[in-house]
């Protein structure tokens, strides 16, 4: 006789069984099989089949059996046929089986390895990011010449990226620009200033005197305080420094010349930075004494320019006096 649809099985099935183990005061049991809803098992109680359903004697879904009263332990007996699963079935027919009958992370790798499934190629950009566990290509799988094989740039545009790998994160690839890469590197002199002098002001013999340098050639950052003739330091670091003073000599030295000397000054005290020069003995010229030093400064400290003669009568600073320099970078 013909027929249509799956050949029919030609062996007997039974259905599976759980019994129940009756707990006081519970009404919560869990199913050995996961089941769609109530309807896929039939529950007997004292050997009376229970009607399904809610409000009616039981509901379930998944592995989760909820009773609509709790049972007796040692008075009440409990067990589930599952209506849907067979013990022994027959295989389904090829090709019957597709995607909606496999659940989610069903089939799996091992699965697949000790198969003898034969897979072909996957379809193009098929593959992306979620395709891949982490860390999962290791460097024996990467061609070696993905950097080294690459031509090398000659000039990098600003907004250029560039890979690093960040050792405080474990190696972790960043990227930054080149602006930002560069920004980073060297530092800087700043300040610089250079100053000279105003003529006229008197220096008493044997005296250090502060010497007015109150007129600017340059004063890159504003740290220079030209009303009161010192720079002052705007942030911690080694500073070069040169101070020059000049004596517009009046009259003629008489025996030993003249000896002038220079000092730079930190907050108000001198530095062991000297510089001492000798006059001649001819009429009015200019005579110069400078010197040049690297201090180490705080930030807010302040240095001036001192000088001091040794000639018997008092004499004029000329505008050749300077006090100049910037900072060291580190």
């Amino acid at each position: 006789m013909a027929y249509l649809g799956n050949v029919p099985a030609r062996s007997f099935i039974s259905f599976e069984r759980q019994v129940f183990t009756i707990v006081n005061s519970q009404t919560a049991y869990t199913l050995s099989h996961s089941v769609a809803n109530e309807n896929d098992i039939r529950l007997v109680v004292n050997n009376v089949v229970q009607e399904p359903g809610s409000g009616k004697a039981y509901t379930a879904t998944g592995t989760a059996l909820t009773l609509s009263a709790a049972l007796t332990n040692g008075t009440d007996e409990m067990y589930c046929v599952f209506l849907g699963r067979a013990v022994e079935t027959v295989k389904p027919p090829a090709g019957s089986v597709s995607t909606s009958q496999l659940a989610d992370d069903a089939v799996t790798t091992a699965k697949i390895l000790n198969s003898n499934i034969t897979v072909g190629k996957m379809a193009a950009n098929s593959v992306d990011s979620d395709q891949y566990v982490d860390a999962s290509i290791d460097a024996a799988h990467l061609n070696s010449n993905t950097i080294t094989g690459q031509t090398a740039e000659t000039s990098i545009a600003t907004d250029d990226l560039i890979l690093l790998s960040d050792t405080s994160a474990s190696g972790a690839l960043k990227k930054m620009t080149r602006a930002n890469f560069v920004s980073g590197i060297g530092g800087s002199n700043s300040s610089q200033f250079s100053a000279y002098g105003a003529a006229g002001q008197t220096l008493s013999t044997n005296t250090y005197t502060k010497i007015n340098i109150v007129n600017e050639f340059f004063d890159v950052d504003s740290d220079y305080d030209a009303s009161n003739s010192k720079f002052v330091a705007p942030s911690a670091g080694k500073y070069f420094l040169y101070g020059q003073v000049a004596i517009r000599r009046t009259g003629t030295f008489t025996g030993n010349p003249c000896q002038m000397t220079v000092r730079i000054y930190k907050n108000g005290s001198g530095l062991d930075y000297i510089g001492t020069t000798f006059g001649s003995t001819d009429g009015s010229r200019v005579h110069t004494v400078g010197i040049s030093a690297i201090v180490n400064a705080s930030a807010s400290d302040y240095f001036e320019v001192y000088g001091r003669h040794d000639k018997g009568s008092d004499q004029d600073t000329g505008g050749e006096s300077l006090f100049e320099g910037f900072k060291l970078i580190s």
